[in-house]
């Protein structure tokens, strides 16, 4: 093998194996509390984001660094993983997009409505 393609497969090969195993899988929510949403970024109640239960659960270092960012609607988030929580509707879904019809287009999450505002889902 000349030497610049051995060059080439090296930095190939040690590319590759930088790549996290996780890579492709979907950040997990934990529920550390009933009522209460973490993912590794912030925290959540039924009332919406919480500076308090972010400080409690990720630390003072990630809610500083959430709650500097400025200004936002602590009502309607979406988690590291893609799930949308919006305290006003009261549910979770799949995704925050909106349809053809202007309605939200993510399919509900029973599992994370569930652990979040601690009703049953009924739709």
């Amino acid at each position: 093998m000349n030497k610049p393609c051995l060059s080439f497969s090296l930095a190939l090969l040690l590319a590759v194996s930088a790549i996290p195993t996780h890579a492709g899988q979907r950040a997990t929510l934990r529920s550390p509390e009933p009522g209460v949403l973490c993912d590794r970024y912030l925290c959540a109640s039924d009332k919406g984001v919480s500076r308090k239960l972010t400080v409690k659960y990720l630390g003072k270092r990630a809610a500083t660094n959430l709650f500097s960012q400025g200004d936002f609607d602590r009502t309607q988030f979406t988690f590291a993983n893609g799930i949308f929580c919006d305290v006003k509707e009261r549910l979770c879904r799949e995704d925050r997009y909106y349809g053809g019809n202007g309605q939200r287009s993510g399919a509900v999450s029973r599992k994370y409505t569930e652990l979040l505002f601690g009703q049953r889902f009924s739709r």
